[in-house]
C-alpha cells in the first residue's frame, strides 16, 4: 500500500539542535502506527544567546525562512522558537502566523503556519486546562513572560520553574530525563496540565510519558503541542505513542 507522505517545514533558531531532533521522532513513532509518513526541512535564523535583544533580531528573519520553505513546498510550517514570539508582546503568534502565511501565499503556494508560542496556548486549551505548573530553561525575565503571556491567554500558571540557563547551545545539550526529579519541585496541586518544558529548545520528549504516568496528570511540551498542531493543520489523526495525553488520539 503506497502511503501519503507529508513535508514538514520548521523554521528554527542556528543554536537549537532540539527540534529537528524531536519533532521527527514524534512523526516517526507515529508511521509506526498509521499510515503516513513524513520528511522534514528547516531554515534557520541566527540565534546564540536567549536574551530579548537577540530574539527580536532572529524573529525578524522568519520571513525570509518562511519563504524559503515555502520553495520546497512544504505542507506544513512550524516556528520553532517560543519565547522569541513570547517576547514580543501578548498575543503575538497571531500576528506572526498570519504574515508569515502570507508570503507563502505571495510565493504561490499558501501553507498553514504553527508557531510552538500559538501551539502550546492552543494544545492547553484543547486539554481544557484552566490551570497549570511549567519548566521553563530561561532566566528569570524571560520566564516571567511566558508565565504573563500564558496566563493572558486565559490560563492561571500556579507555579514554575526557571532554569537559568542563557547559552541555547546549553538548553539543547540537557539530559531530558532529569525533568523527572525537576517536577516534583513544583506546586502541582490542583493543576490541570504540566508543562515539562516551556521552550522547544530544552529536550524533554523521553520524559514525557514517564511524568505522566507518575503524576496522574496530562503533561505536554512546547515541542508536542507543536506537534499537535501540526497534525491538526495537515487534517491527519493525533496520534503518538508515549507522547502524553495530547497525542493519545483523544483530542
Amino acid at each position: 500500500m503506497k502511503r501519503n507522505r507529508y513535508r514538514i517545514g520548521q523554521i528554527v533558531p542556528s543554536s537549537n539542535i532540539t527540534m529537528e531532533t524531536e519533532i521527527p521522532a514524534m512523526f516517526r513513532a507515529r508511521e509506526a502506527v498509521e499510515p503516513e509518513c513524513f520528511t522534514f526541512h528547516s531554515s534557520r535564523m541566527r540565534m546564540k544567546e536567549v536574551t530579548k535583544e537577540q530574539l527580536e533580531a532572529m524573529d525578524a528573519d522568519s520571513d525570509r525562512c518562511a519563504l524559503e520553505l515555502s520553495d520546497a513546498q512544504v505542507d506544513v510550517l512550524g516556528y520553532a522558537c517560543l519565547v522569541a514570539i513570547m517576547s514580543m508582546g501578548k498575543g503575538y503568534h497571531r500576528e506572526s502566523e498570519a504574515r508569515l502565511h502570507q508570503r507563502t501565499v505571495a510565493n504561490d503556494f499558501p501553507t498553514p503556519v504553527v508557531t510552538s508560542a500559538g501551539a502550546l496556548v492552543d494544545g492547553l486549551h484543547t486539554l481544557g486546562a484552566k490551570r497549570i505548573a511549567l519548566v521553563a530553561p530561561y532566566m528569570k525575565p524571560l520566564t516571567k513572560l511566558v508565565v504573563d503571556y500564558i496566563e493572558s491567554e486565559g490560563i492561571e500558571v500556579q507555579d514554575y520553574i526557571a532554569l537559568e540557563i542563557p547559552n541555547n547551545l546549553e538548553v539543547g545539550s540537557r539530559d531530558p530525563l532529569a525533568l523527572v526529579d525537576i517536577y516534583k519541585k513544583l506546586n502541582y496541586q490542583g493543576v490541570d496540565a504540566i508543562v515539562l518544558s516551556a521552550c522547544v529548545q530544552m529536550p524533554s520528549l523521553e520524559a514525557i510519558q514517564v511524568v505522566e504516568n507518575e503524576c496522574g496528570i496530562p503533561v505536554v511540551s512546547a515541542a508536542v503541542c507543536t506537534t499537535y498542531q501540526m497534525l491538526r493543520k495537515l487534517g491527519l489523526q493525533t496520534v503518538v505513542p508515549n507522547a502524553g495525553s495530547l497525542l493519545s488520539g483523544r483530542y
